[in-house]
């Protein structure tokens, strides 16, 4: 595994996020332990050393069960562990050490080596300044109970100046891939921070796996035409890995053949080696993304908590699958076959629950509306 230099410390440049696990009757909550654990123990045989999650991941058992593998293993002391404050969650200075104090419980550990406030934007900044997180970050470093203070990101890049300006970070969390140069913090901000001197984690490099599949219906023709035997997600995180800037690359993988094929280009790509050939395949896609996408839904699930139980991530990925790669009638039988009529988009009541905490800003809303009428024609 190739490593980057943070601070005096070497970090694998692939990092495993602790979000997307391997889960049992596609349930979220029910993490597969067994395969979870074999997953893990795997990626860090080949390497990897940061392991990412937080306090709401895998609706709150994420943190759990990062703590249960750290004692099985015995491995606390030969990786870094990073997780997130739930700012939203906080309303007193008092909630920043009571939810410190509880995520140490869960994850069995008396420090944390990475510790960002979570999904940070213009609007949660000004409440953590008014509630004191500087002060709050200062003695937890100086106690020894976190290593290093970050902020995963999700806003414009003006608010990302803000945040970035508002704390002598350590390091920060953005999302970037090669869809998403100029998107929220983007490639000006990847490049901001690195030039500051922080550590710049990358999340979403395939865009929540959208950028992994391998293109069907017409799409597969372009892919084919590049006659190579590297695949998607391969050269996806070969072009995050082509940035200097990009310290850890964080990849939230679901099974052992993911981690298998995130490897290759973790052990193999560097700075400035991607292929001017690879540049032109990249742009190609890209282009053809741009004009199929039909909303730029990543997976993330923060909009999980729908009062309807209308599970958004899902709709929005059987519009894109079928906008994408041409598989119009495969998105609708699922949408049909897999999502009961109550739970179904038309079933929304605009409560705007699922807008405030979508960290792409989506008017998932007006969205829904318009998925459901595609996914519910007759094909």
């Amino acid at each position: 595994m190739r490593k980057r230099k943070f601070r005096d410390i070497e970090l694998s440049q692939l990092g495993f996020g602790l979000m997307r696990l391997p889960v049992l009757d596609g349930d979220e909550s029910k993490i597969d332990v067994h395969e979870a654990d074999r997953m893990l123990h795997e990626a860090f045989d080949a390497g990897v050393n940061y392991f990412d999650t937080a306090w709401p991941y895998h609706s709150g058992r994420s943190e759990n069960f990062a703590g249960a593998f750290l004692k099985k293993s015995g491995l606390r002391d030969r990786l870094y562990l990073a997780t997130k404050l739930p700012c939203w969650l906080c309303e007193s200075y008092e909630d920043f050490d009571r939810y410190l104090s509880m995520q140490l419980e869960r994850l069995g550990t008396d420090h944390i080596d990475f510790y960002l406030l979570h999904a940070m934007d213009g609007q949660r900044l000004t409440k953590m300044i008014e509630l004191g997180f500087g002060r709050f970050l200062d003695e937890a470093k100086r106690d020894g109970r976190i290593r290093y203070a970050g902020f995963s990101f999700h806003d414009d890049y003006s608010a990302f100046e803000d945040v970035l300006h508002s704390y002598d970070f350590d390091f920060c969390q953005i999302q970037f891939n090669y869809m998403d140069e100029e998107f929220q913090a983007g490639l000006r901000g990847l490049k901001k921070a690195a030039a500051m001197g922080l550590g710049v984690m990358i999340m979403e490099p395939l865009k929540g796996g959208q950028l992994a599949k391998k293109p069907e219906g017409d799409l597969k023709e372009l892919w084919d035409s590049f006659d190579t035997d590297e695949t998607p997600a391969e050269l996806g995180l070969r072009w995050v890995l082509d940035h200097p800037e990009v310290t850890v690359t964080l990849s939230g993988m679901s099974s052992p053949e993911q981690i298998s094929e995130n490897l290759r280009p973790a052990q193999s790509a560097g700075p400035g080696e991607l292929t001017d050939r690879e540049r032109g395949r990249i742009e190609e896609l890209r282009n053809l993304y741009s004009e199929r996408t039909a909303v730029p839904c990543t997976g993330c699930k923060y909009c999980i908590d729908c009062p309807r139980g209308i599970p958004i991530a899902s709709i929005f990925k059987y519009w894109n699958e079928a906008r994408r790669y041409g598989i119009v009638d495969s998105a609708r039988k699922r949408y049909r076959a897999n999502i009961k009529p109550e739970n179904r988009a038309d079933q929304c009541i605009e409560c705007g629950n699922c807008e405030a905490h979508c960290p792409q800003k989506i008017p998932v809303i007006e969205m829904l509306k318009q998925a459901h009428e595609f996914l519910n024609a007759d094909s």
